[in-house]
């Protein structure tokens, strides 16, 4: 006979009755503040570039900056693909960039730089200043929110170092989308003033340097914070102080590397391409290094870890392998689609997601790090699996006789008594009298 499940947390914590929350604890009352937050955030940042940079050159700014965004948003998506986060965290994370942060950022340092010229006696120096100063200080910080609410709030969401680089990434890319619509739009309008067209006009080197040489610069900054929160979120819950530093370190990071670009401009005639070339180019290859080395340790664990919940009936034997590999999650993909439609295809993939974080589940479980809800959680996740096995098992079985032909035989790990023939009964089968 089964076991039955165990009771919600919040049953355990009010002795079994269900305590009603305030009204200002309930999700929609903060869902409808944050999305207040953001949409105010927006119409006065739409405001105030417009003003700077006049309609028409809010138009081209516009055009202009959105074009390295869906390519940058496809990057970052393709990296969390292994266990995808929910796509509210990517809308929220963009638009606090693009609106959010790039509020903060055009009132601080606006604030910061007529302060810094009228109080000293250079006032020539104050846009320097504010430019190496000030200005990575406050915009790596005002991203860096968006990092820290997500890490906060969305917990379970945020698993890892690629979690990290994701929510960052997209972030930034949303601020340097605002921050390329003020940039373009006035390079714009100071071309109309001095009647300057084409190659040498002041919108095509702006366009040549923000766009075609460096789109990746925000997403570079503050994916170094993304990385910090990532490591934090791998270490366990009593390390509190590697939890706190950690973030900060990566934060400290990303606003050197800021200030050391802005900067550049002030190293000579040579200085802008000297950083690029020697600081810019090898960091963006060791930050894509870092995350795919990261993406393929994940399937990896994948592959490692579930082999556990073969022994024990609640995946067939070859889903391990087929889960392991992107090319057979693909194929499991097409092929519930194929035959069943996309609602399948939409339930293998919810399945594919469910068994990564329970692998990843596993394997924090297994290095000490896992939280008190560890056992509530799997059995959450194993729950989830079940509802969809009907559809999932046979697609990922048909991608695992395609992707590997040849039979699939998994050793007992983890002092696991050896395979059987057949799987054995589901240890929790909620469906079952």
């Amino acid at each position: 006979m089964a076991t039955s499940p165990p009771s919600p947390p919040y049953l355990r914590r009010t002795g079994g009755t269900h305590r009603h929350p305030h009204w200002w604890q309930r999700r929609w009352v903060r869902y409808a503040a944050l999305s207040t937050l953001l949409a105010l955030s927006g119409l006065v940042i739409l405001a105030l570039v417009r003003r700077q940079t006049g309609t028409e050159g809010f138009l081209v700014g516009l055009g202009l900056a959105v074009l390295p965004v869906p390519w940058l948003t496809a990057a970052f998506r393709w990296l969390d693909r292994v266990e995808p986060g929910p796509w509210r965290n990517l809308v929220f994370a963009f638009a606090w960039g693009a609106c959010a942060a790039a509020l903060i950022a055009i009132v601080a340092n606006s604030f910061a730089t007529r302060w810094i010229a009228t109080s000293t006696a250079d006032p020539a120096s104050a846009d320097t200043l504010g430019a190496t100063v000030i200005a990575p200080v406050v915009e790596e910080s005002a991203k860096a929110a968006a990092v820290l609410l997500v890490f906060l709030f969305r917990r379970r969401d945020f698993t890892g170092i690629v979690d990290g680089v994701v929510i960052a990434g997209v972030t930034a890319t949303g601020f340097a989308f605002t921050e390329n619509i003020l940039y373009l739009g006035t390079a714009f309008g100071t071309d109309q003033l001095t009647g300057d067209r084409g190659i040498a006009s002041v919108t095509a080197a702006t366009f040549f340097v923000r766009i075609v040489l460096s789109p990746f610069a925000h997403p570079l900054f503050t994916v170094l914070t993304g990385i910090g929160f990532g490591v934090a979120a791998l270490s366990a819950e009593r390390q509190h102080l590697r939890r706190v530093l950690l973030p900060l370190g990566g934060l400290l990071l990303a606003m050197g590397m800021h200030a050391l670009w802005n900067g550049s401009a002030t190293f000579g005639r040579y200085g802008f391409f000297a950083v690029y070339g020697a600081f810019m180019v090898p960091a963006f290859g060791l930050v894509t290094w870092l995350a795919v080395w990261t993406r393929q340790r994940e399937l990896r664990i994948v592959r490692t870890e579930l082999p556990a919940y073969v022994l024990a009936g609640w995946l067939g034997p070859a889903e391990p392998l087929a889960l392991g590999s992107m090319r057979a999650r693909r194929m499991a993909r097409d092929h519930a689609r194929h035959h069943h439609g996309r609602p399948a295809a939409r339930e293998v993939a919810r399945y594919e997601a469910y068994a990564t974080s329970l692998a990843f589940l596993r394997r924090r479980g297994r290095a000490g790090k896992a939280g008190a809800d560890f056992v509530v959680r799997e059995r959450e996740l194993l729950d989830e699996l079940w509802k969809r096995r009907g559809v999932a098992r046979p697609a990922l079985e048909y991608a695992s006789r395609a992707f590997l032909p040849a039979p699939v035989y998994w050793a007992a790990p983890y002092g696991y008594p050896p395979a059987v023939p057949r799987p054995v009964q589901p240890v929790y089968n909620p469906y079952r009298s």
